[in-house]
């Protein structure tokens, strides 16, 4: 258990470390995410479903590249920065309005600056957090009358931070909770892997495999006297396990999660019992 924790607590430092601030954009306030700390600065953000960059040197100020009636681009990120940048013989040929160009050019342009400047290789991330619960049978277990007890838990996802991504990781942790008719509870925390399929604006449907699991059990059984007594025990397992889910977008920063869990495990005996698995929860945007 310890190496688990040590292993999560290491994989999110570098995400946590990443500098946030908050502005106001649209008479809305928003939280972008710095990318560069020099004498120009770089911050994006995720707003209304698109990317959006801005700049900051005396003020924040947005880099867009509109249409004119024609359809032709203007390229007015160009024309800021080169205003911005003129002190310094530096090209914007080959300069596009995504973050990783935006990035190399100001880092570019800062250590012309400074040589002392220190180029961050932070990268993009999207951090979504969320609260479930639902109704399990817990299918791979012994439960022939097909019980079903309550479950609550919550969720941390990591993606490419745009503005519909299909892949990501995340990490929950869920309780579920005895019943009078299956005196079964357990404590589980589960990473695992998820894959959009269906990936729409409005919407996205997904297929979710636990990878690995660490689960504290609890369960009332029989002795061979006819005593009942409680059997607890606690493990790794690395159970393969697959759910089928759905995103519901609410508002630019939440969504209503649907999700119907453990069809089948690839290394897990089931006791033939269709899984009745099902959560409902709520998603954001952190």
């Amino acid at each position: 258990m310890k190496k688990f924790v040590l292993c999560f607590a290491l994989f999110l430092i570098p995400y946590l470390s990443i500098s946030q601030e908050t502005f106001t954009i649209d008479d809305r306030s928003y939280l972008l995410i710095q990318e560069t700390d020099g004498n120009i600065n770089l911050f994006w953000g995720i707003i209304r479903g698109k990317d959006r960059y801005f700049i900051k040197k005396d003020s924040l100020i947005e880099l867009v590249n509109t249409k004119d009636d024609n359809g032709n681009r203007q390229f007015e990120y160009k024309r800021l920065l080169a205003q911005l940048t003129s002190d310094k013989a530096i090209t914007l040929d080959k300069v596009k309005l995504k973050l990783m160009s935006l990035k190399t050019f100001i880092d570019t342009y800062n250590l012309l600056r400074d040589p002392d400047y220190k180029i961050n290789p932070k990268g993009k991330l999207l951090t979504r957090f969320s609260g479930f619960t639902g109704l399990s049978n817990s299918p791979f277990l012994d439960n022939s009358d097909q019980t079903i007890n309550t479950l609550i838990g919550v969720e941390f996802e990591f993606s490419e931070a745009k503005a519909l991504p299909r892949h990501s990781i995340y990490f929950q942790g869920k309780q579920i909770f005895a019943s009078h008719s299956f005196d079964y509870s357990a404590t589980q925390i589960v990473v695992g892997y998820r894959y959009r399929f269906i990936n729409k604006k409005t919407f996205n449907i997904h297929t979710s495999l636990d990878l690995a699991r660490y689960a504290f059990l609890k369960v009332k059984q029989l002795n061979s006297n006819g005593i009942n007594i409680y059997d607890k025990e606690n493990g790794f397992v690395a159970p393969l396990i697959f759910n089928l889910g759905a995103d519901i977008r609410l508002n630019d920063n939440s969504f209503l999660t649907l999700s119907y869990n453990e069809l089948f495990s690839i290394l897990l005996n089931g006791y033939e019992n269709f899984p009745l698995s099902f959560t409902i929860g709520y998603k954001i945007n952190l």
